[in-house]
C-alpha cells in the first residue's frame, strides 16, 4: 500500500503482477471508500489495507467500481461479503451484471477456459440488490463531509463512470483515460495509451470523455492501471492524437486484411508499431522484450476491440 495526499491510499492488487492493477481507498472522519476492487483474489490485500490503517471492516460505506470488467469489479461481491456497513456504486447499466454475475462469468470462461478464468479472477460472486446504488451523471456521494462526484464517461464501457474527489480534486478514470504502467514511464513523465477493449469500445465517446475530464482540472489522475498521473492536459492531447491515430490505423488494415483472425493479428502488430514509435520517441528505456512484457496482452485486446467498433461501424 502506497499513502498519497489527502488520505488517499493505493493498493496494489497484484493482479498477474505487482503494478499492474491498482484499487484506492479513501478515508475521510474515520469512515472509508474503496475506488475499484479488482477480483476475488485482491479480496484479502484490500482487506490488509484495512488493517494497515487500524480502520474496522464495518468503517467502509462505500465500493464503486467505474465498470464492470472483471479487472475493477469481479471481486465486488467476495468483498461485500466482508464490509458491513457498505454499498456498490456502479453505473445503472452496469448493476445488473454484478446482482446476476452469469454473463460476466461465461464471458471471461468463454475467452479463457474455466480452469485460466479461476485462476485469474477467482469465484465469481454475486451482490445482494439491495445493497446496490445506482449512480447517474453527477451524482453525489458523502462520505463523512468528503464530496465524491460522479460522471458518466463512455468510451471504454458504455457503463464507464470516472469519480471527482472533492478533497484532492482528483479523478478516479477506471480505463477510459488510457493505460500507465510506471514500468513504462519515460524522461517526461507517465506513458499513456489508450484501452479499446471490446465489446462496446466507441472512439469518438472515449475522445469526448476524455476532454470532459481534462475540463475538470484535475491536479491529479487516478488510473486504475496505474497509479497517479500529472500533467493532465498534455496527458489528454497525447491520447487522443494516439486515439485518432489508431482510428486511422485500423481504417487502413480493414481496408486489406479480411475480417476475423487475420484482422486481429494485423491490427496488433500495427498497434505495436505505433505505440513503439512513440515510446521510442519520447525516450522509453525499456528494450523490445521488456516493453512487449508490459503491452502485449493489452494491445492484443486493443486490437479486439477496433475490430468490434469496425465491424459494427459497417
Amino acid at each position: 500500500m502506497e499513502t498519497l495526499e489527502h488520505q488517499i491510499h493505493l493498493v496494489d492488487t497484484h493482479y498477474l503482477r505487482p503494478e499492474q492493477a491498482a484499487a484506492w481507498l479513501l478515508v475521510s472522519r474515520g469512515r472509508a471508500a474503496f475506488v475499484e476492487c479488482n477480483t476475488t483474489l485482491a479480496v484479502p490485500r484490500l482487506l490488509a489495507a484495512l488493517d494497515a490503517l487500524d480502520l474496522p471492516r464495518s468503517a467502509v460505506d462505500y465500493l464503486v467500481v467505474t465498470h464492470v470488467h472483471l479487472d475493477h469489479a469481479g471481486g465486488a461481491g467476495a468483498l461485500l461479503r466482508e464490509l458491513p456497513a457498505a454499498r456498490l456504486v456502479v453505473h445503472p447499466q452496469g448493476a445488473r451484471h454484478l446482482v446476476d454475475p452469469t454473463r460476466l462469468i461465461a464471458g471471461a470462461t468463454a475467452v479463457y477456459g474455466e480452469e485460466r478464468m479461476r485462476a485469474l479472477y477467482g469465484e465469481i460472486v454475486p451482490v445482494p440488490d439491495e445493497r446496490v446504488l445506482e449512480a447517474q451523471d453527477g451524482w453525489l456521494l458523502d462520505l463523512a463531509g468528503r464530496e465524491l462526484v460522479m460522471h458518466y464517461t463512455p468510451g471504454h464501457a458504455r457503463h464507464h463512470l470516472a469519480l471527482q474527489d472533492a478533497a484532492s480534486g482528483g479523478v478516479f478514470t477506471g480505463d477510459v483515460f488510457g493505460l500507465g504502467y510506471r514500468a513504462l514511464a519515460t524522461p517526461s513523465g507517465p506513458f499513456l495509451f489508450p484501452s479499446t477493449a471490446p465489446t462496446q469500445f466507441d472512439p469518438l465517446a472515449m475522445k469526448a470523455s476524455i476532454q470532459h475530464i481534462a475540463a475538470l482540472a484535475p491536479p491529479w489522475l487516478y488510473l486504475t492501471h496505474y497509479g497517479p498521473v500529472g500533467r493532465v492536459d498534455r496527458q489528454a492531447a497525447v491520447l487522443i492524437a494516439l486515439l485518432e491515430e489508431w482510428m486511422i490505423l485500423a481504417e487502413d488494415v480493414a481496408a486489406r486484411v479480411e475480417l476475423g483472425a487475420p484482422q486481429v493479428a494485423a491490427l496488433a502488430a500495427r498497434l505495436r508499431s505505433s505505440l513503439l514509435a512513440r515510446y521510442r520517441a519520447a525516450g522509453g528505456a525499456l528494450d523490445q522484450a521488456g516493453f512487449d512484457s508490459w503491452t502485449a496482452l493489452d494491445l492484443d485486446i486493443n486490437a479486439q476491440g477496433l475490430a468490434w467498433w469496425l465491424h459494427r461501424r459497417g
